[in-house]
């Protein structure tokens, strides 16, 4: 029988999409034929020298088109979120749904104060060296009171050499992208987004209000206990997996 649901799953800028999805794939089951699509800015040994969202958008394309999926729903964690949040502005038509899993950019308009302290942080972290950026890549998008992760133990696994360059090329190509807010308002699908008790409130939480205001059909699960890196596609995927099939039914 075949899957009742075709979807595409983005990740973020640290783990690859295999890992990063596994335990939500495997919670979605065979009702959902998914696909978790690798980051474009990691698709060489370093990001193309031109790298934007528009690459991530084109990735999309290719990869739904590869296949089979003539419309389907979009789920992004992260920069794979803020791909996503392009894509619907760019492609909305080829889109049934779209599950947002805290994105890290979701336009440069309206920001507030501590938002735009945010964003200059960014940028400067991004000059830091490899280990500095990381650790402060972490602990600016969790709340106060939440700890970060402990590292990994053992060696780096050999893709984690790519991810300062490719959080850099991402950065940039934030800075630099306009969002079509007039097309997202357009957007007359069901949109979700999960939103992490743990995770910054003036980055994530901030973010989720804004899209509340600009989407026509929007769901937000606050995940109390989840933080940015701690996220519940790979933490408490079942129930992420149960939100989805909702969002997923009430698809035209």
């Amino acid at each position: 029988m075949a899957a009742r649901f075709q979807a595409i799953l983005l990740p973020g800028v640290v783990l690859p999409a295999e890992i990063a999805y596994a335990a939500l794939i495997g919670a979605l089951g065979e009702e959902a034929d998914t696909v978790a699509k690798e980051l474009e800015v990691y698709a060489g040994d370093e990001p193309p020298a031109d790298y934007s969202l528009g690459h991530e958008i084109d990735g999309i394309l290719r990869t739904a088109d590869g296949a089979g999926f003539e419309r389907f729903h979009l789920v992004g964690y992260s920069a794979g979120g803020a791909s996503s949040l392009m894509f619907a502005a760019a492609h909305g038509a080829r889109l049934l749904s779209l599950a947002l899993l805290e994105p890290a950019w979701a336009g440069n308009e309206g920001l507030d104060p501590a938002e735009e302290a945010l964003s200059r942080e960014f940028d400067r972290l991004v000059d830091l060296p490899p280990d500095e950026m990381m650790a402060a890549f972490v602990r600016m998008q969790l709340a106060p009171d939440a700890s970060p992760p402990p590292p990994p133990e053992g060696d780096p696994p050999p893709w984690m050499a790519k991810r300062p360059a490719g959080i850099r090329a991402f950065n940039g190509a934030t800075a630099s992208a306009e969002l079509d807010l007039g097309a997202l308002s357009r957007f007359g699908r069901p949109v979700y987004y999960a939103l992490g008790g743990l995770s910054n409130p003036d980055y994530y939480g901030k973010m989720a209000a804004r899209l509340e205001r600009v989407f026509p059909d929007f769901t937000l699960e606050v995940f109390e206990d989840r933080h940015h890196f701690d996220p519940p596609h790979r933490i408490e995927p079942e129930r992420l997996a149960a939100s989805l099939r909702a969002l997923w039914g009430r698809a035209p």
